[in-house]
């Protein structure tokens, strides 16, 4: 491809205040380095790894657990403890002084989980019901199990561990953060009626189901600018983390992305279906073009963009900023390649999530 400046994801963008050189977002993807005690983000390995993709207009962190309940996936790096938070911070400090934008994403995997996390408890969810799924442990993936149905009061600690992680993500020099209600997890399970089965305030009723979200945000924003909040959403899932599209989903997410116009947030992050539902009655198959018109906020698009793909959701006004995820593991330059022109380095599958700086730190930049 040849070289182009004047590409629209090489325009610059207003994020509710902060200020981005290029719409390309380094999309948040867990890569299981954080293996040291205490699960901490290090300079050596999180903070150049970032640093190295700082051109990013904006980085969204690997999903960082807000509390030791919400821990699914091994060597995941939190965000719930002193020690954590001074390693973010060491990392957030390499990100902005090379020039980057860098927030993070807050998580509670729910019922993706395993007793191998939780001293052999089981892990929690909106219902004790078993999405049939994996969880990547010590002892490589196992069968998730049927979770335990969380009290009133397990949903008021959790709602408290959002707001805490939110401060605690301040205090590390976090741009901002994500709530992560997406991809089968926490807030998804609320969301979705076959995950949901709960016949009090949080179940039941799309509003019901969707109340949990709305609690944490309104707590979030006393502990931070609402202007630095990002959320993520991924209406079409089907079929994946024990989600199963039905009559409600879209509903419940045209519900929640409506009400989220009452709420001033640097962005909402939507994914396009990472799975083919043509044939689903219920799915929107194109996510950016039917909620573009619903949220009046900035929109961030995800899923198998390319460059060109990039560009044309923005110009067409579908999309404000375009997520990547995968491109951004093997280009650590990408924002420069897709100025300059330069072919994209394939990425290897096989260091997703093994540790060390192999498959990590290791990717070449190719651009001047």
């Amino acid at each position: 491809m040849a070289k182009d400046k004047n590409q629209p994801l090489l325009s610059s963008f207003n994020l509710n205040g902060l200020e981005l050189p290029n719409r390309v977002v380094m999309a948040p993807m867990t890569r299981s380095r954080a293996d040291n005690e205490g699960n901490i983000a290090t300079e050596e390995l999180q903070g150049e790894y970032y640093k190295q993709r700082a051109s990013a207009g904006l980085i969204i962190s690997e999903g960082s657990q807000v509390s030791p309940e919400a821990v699914g996936y091994v060597n995941t790096p939190g965000i719930y403890s002193k020690a954590q938070v001074e390693g973010w911070k060491k990392v957030n400090h390499m990100v902005h002084n090379a020039g980057g934008r860098i927030f993070i994403q807050l998580w509670h995997v729910g019922r993706i989980s395993h007793p191998d996390f939780h001293n052999g408890e089981k892990p929690l969810a909106p219902s004790a019901i078993n999405p049939n799924a994996k969880s990547f442990t010590y002892n490589g993936f196992k069968d998730t199990v049927t979770p335990k149905e969380m009290t009133i009061a397990d949903i008021k600690r959790t709602v408290q561990d959002f707001k805490n992680a939110a401060k605690n993500a301040m205090d590390a020099d976090f741009d901002g953060i994500e709530i992560h209600s997406s991809n089968g997890y926490l807030f998804h399970q609320f969301f979705s009626a076959n995950a949901n089965k709960r016949e009090d305030e949080y179940g039941g009723s799309i509003e019901n189901r969707a109340k949990f979200l709305f609690e944490v945000l309104d707590e979030i924003k006393q502990v931070m600018p609402e202007h630095k909040i990002g959320l993520r959403l991924n209406p079409s899932l089907d079929g994946l983390f024990g989600i199963e599209l039905d009559k409600e989903s879209i509903p419940t997410f045209d519900y929640i992305v409506e009400k989220l116009n009452n709420y001033n947030l640097a962005y909402l992050h939507l994914s396009e279906p990472f799975t083919d539902v043509s044939n689903n009655p219920y799915a929107v198959k194109e996510i950016a073009k039917h909620y573009r018109p619903i949220y009046k906020g900035n929109l961030i698009i995800n899923t198998a963009f390319d460059q060109d793909k990039g560009n044309k959701v923005i110009k067409d006004g579908d999309a404000d900023l375009v997520a990547y995820g995968k491109p951004f593991i093997s280009n650590p330059d990408l924002v420069e390649r897709f100025e300059q022109g330069v072919a994209l380095t394939e990425w290897d599958n096989d260091t997703f999530y093994t540790s060390g700086k192999k498959g990590y730190l290791d990717y070449e930049k190719e651009t001047d």
